[in-house]
Parts: C-alpha cells; structure tokens; sequence
C-alpha cells in the first residue's frame, strides 16, 4: 500500500473534520438566526417568563406586554395580592399568553407547624379562586423556616400533614400545588427544605395529583447538584409538577454561570415533560440579551 504523505493526510483529515463540525453547526445556526426577532418562541422549551425578575420598573401589563414582544407563550409571578386579576387576564388571552403559576402561600402561613395549617388553607382556597381567574392551573407555596425545637423530620412530617389537608380543595379546583425546595447556603437560610429527596418524599406521603413539586434548577445545584440524575428521580417518581431555572453563580440567565443548561434542558425534553420553565432568573445585560441567550440554551 503506498505510504500516504502526512502533509496530505493531516489536510483531507482537516477538511473532513471541518465540514463535519459545519454540517453539526448549521441548524443551530439557523434556529438562532429564526429566532433572533421572537427569541422567547423557542422549539423545544415552553419558557415562562417571571416578570417580577424581568422589565421589574415597568407596570405590571407592560411587563405582560414585553414578553409578548419576544416571543414567549407564558408568564409566571409571585403573589398576586394587589395585582390588577381582571386585567392580567384580559391582557393575557389577548396577547395569547399563558399564565403559568404564581405564588399561592408563602412564609408567613407556613406549613411546617400545625398552628399555621388554618392560614395556609385560608391562603389557598383564596388562591384557588385567583387561579380561576387568571385561568393558571398551578400555585406554588413555599413551607416555612426552621422552628426551634423541632427536627427536620417533624417540620417535613407537619407539611405533610398540611397538605393532606388541603388537597381536596386543590383537587376539587384543579389548581395544583407545587412546594419549592430552596437552597439555604446562598439565598434562603433556616429554610426547612432544601433537597429534591425529602420534596419526594413529602409528596409521596401526601399522594395527590394535585400536589407536587416546583423543581428550581437553580436551587437544587446549589443544594445538591448531579442536576440531570435528580431530575431522572423525580420524574420517574412522578413528583415534579413545574421547573424553573436560573444560572450560578449570580442567578442570572442561562450562560452566564456554571450550568449547561443545553444539556439539562434536553434532559428535560427527553424524559417526556412538556410543561412550561420558568425563567426566574435576573438578565445580566438587559432582557433582550438574556432572551438570545434563554433560546441559544434551547438549542441541541
């Protein structure tokens, strides 16, 4: 066989390779380029938009009004005591936007004792109505701080036993309910629950369609991280009701930190879940820079 020269060989093995990387390039080329003028209208990811973190100067309609603009199908927010329901929902069937969830129960009705189990029911019945309204069929609540005295498991064990009992008004309503591990080394210390396993364990217990999960992705990898393997558990254990996501550190949009979000979201994708992601995450140089990044991280 004659002896290739090496010069040659390294050349053809150069144009090959380069052709190769150019051909695996060009869709995403393209789906970039598509995107540019409504990056929110992404091909895999259905992204919410939470608007207290995104355009947070603006009226609350003009901040609805923005994500429209960019192309994103939903929107998310916190508590909607004092917010303008009849016309966040006028707003929103106009703009065709969907309202993904917003904050049903917070700290101040915390689950984790049992004198707060009567607020918190109070809390969400109320909160059942404000979903009609607004047409969102999830909530999330958040389970409460730390109580002196009181182990870990107890707390947990009283969540549990708040939630039973409110499940049948969710359940009758049809709005579900997602608690929300939070991280306490960076944001949320004398949080009483921070890992996705005891969340699992929570809803299992309680053992309701209507009672699940809000799987902050920022959260958990500061928590515990291996963000793709619990997802896998979760999933598979049927207990994740809703995502978000931010990057870390500076929980910032996707790109700006340590997570690769291409590959966690197509995760995501892989495993079957459909639902809306919640962008609930600060821009790093404006909201419409954080949108090309938001649909560059969509893209695999």
């Amino acid at each position: 066989m004659k002896q290739l020269n090496r010069r040659r060989f390294l050349g053809a093995t150069a144009a090959v390779a380069g052709a190769a990387a150019l051909a695996r390039a060009e869709p995403a080329t393209q789906a970039v380029t598509a995107a540019e003028n409504k990056p929110g209208n992404t091909p895999h990811t259905r992204f919410a938009v939470n608007i207290e973190m995104w355009w947070n100067k603006l009226p609350v309609l003009d901040r609805m009004r923005k994500a429209a603009e960019l192309g994103f199908p939903a929107i998310e927010f916190w508590t909607w005591q004092g917010r303008p329901i009849e016309e966040m929902r006028a707003l929103a069937d106009e703009l065709n936007l969907q309202i993904s969830q917003f904050v049903g129960a917070r700290d101040d009705t915390p689950l984790n004792r049992p004198e707060g189990h009567a607020d918190f029911l109070k809390a969400i019945e109320a909160s059942c109505q404000t979903a009609k309204k607004l047409n969102a069929k999830k909530m999330c609540v958040l389970v409460g701080q730390d109580v002196k005295g009181m182990s870990r498991r107890q707390m947990h064990d009283n969540v549990i036993t708040g939630l039973k009992l409110a499940a049948p008004i969710v359940e009758q309503h049809q709005v579900m309910i997602i608690i929300e591990p939070l991280n306490t080394r960076v944001n949320h210390p004398g949080y009483c629950l921070s890992k996705s396993e005891d969340a699992i364990r929570i809803c299992r217990e309680v053992d309701s369609p209507m009672v699940k999960i809000n799987w902050d992705l920022y959260h958990l990898q500061i928590a515990e991280g291996d963000l793709c393997g619990h997802i896998r558990e979760g999933l598979k254990a049927g207990q994740i009701g809703y995502f978000q996501l931010a990057d870390t550190p500076g929980r910032h949009e996707p790109g700006t930190g340590e997570i690769h979000y291409n590959r966690v979201l197509k995760e995501i994708y892989d495993l079957g879940y459909r639902g809306c992601i919640g962008l609930e995450c600060r821009p790093r140089d404006g909201e419409e820079t954080a949108a090309q990044r938001v649909a560059a991280a969509d893209v695999w």
